[in-house]
């Protein structure tokens, strides 16, 4: 009985681990008990293109990046495992937070509530033997984050220069400006055409 017990334990070790990441930050919980958490308010718009924005230059000249966006399941565990910021949102600081051999530019950034809450951060590899061999720790961290919260992970691959979303553990790649607001302003339910777009948008990330 103790080795059938341990042989369960040893066969489904991902899956319980996932599981109590999920209780510690809630997501269980508030799913059984039915609890209505704070409805986030979403990014605004002009965080949205600052981002958007850092996002497209740092691709351009291929400089890695993991952005993690807070939505309403709180961060305050990742955020501790990185360097406090509290900073204002702009495209600036975003790419010089990521900008090589800098001592904030390993890790990830995370915001919470339209401001950069912490950089440096470590997320929680995915242990999900599916994701392509292609892609590198950067991808299976933001996907291991989202798998385990609601955040948002934009990845900049210090590779190829592409740029990724990630969400509920699924992946979008090769995604441009426009792509990125429009993944961004999904969240606040507003449609992409009711957003003035930054004329930089049209720019291909390859220019």
């Amino acid at each position: 009985t103790t080795f059938g017990i341990i042989a369960i334990l040893v066969l489904f070790q991902p899956e319980l681990r996932r599981a109590l990441e999920q209780l510690g930050q809630g997501k269980i919980l508030s799913s059984i008990l039915n609890i209505e958490r704070e409805e986030s308010e979403g990014l605004e718009d002009n965080i949205i293109f600052a981002i958007a924005k850092a996002t497209m230059q740092m691709a351009k000249v291929k400089t890695g990046a993991l952005i993690v966006i807070e939505e309403k399941i709180n961060l305050e565990d990742i955020v501790r495992t990185g360097i406090p910021i509290d900073a204002v949102i702009s495209s600036e600081l975003l790419v010089n937070i990521f900008e090589k051999n800098t001592p904030l530019h390993d890790g990830a950034v995370v915001i919470c509530k339209n401001r950069i809450s912490a950089a440096t951060c470590l997320l929680p590899l995915s242990d999900n033997n599916k994701i392509s061999k292609e892609l590198g720790t950067r991808h299976r961290a933001a996907i291991g984050m989202t798998e385990t919260s609601d955040a948002g992970v934009i990845v900049v691959s210090e590779e190829t220069g592409n740029v990724s979303y990630v969400k509920n553990g699924h992946i979008k790649r090769d995604l441009n400006a426009e792509s990125i607001i429009k993944v961004l302003s999904s969240s606040k339910n507003k449609p992409i055409n009711q957003i003035k777009l930054p004329k930089w948008k049209v720019k291909n990330k390859h220019e």
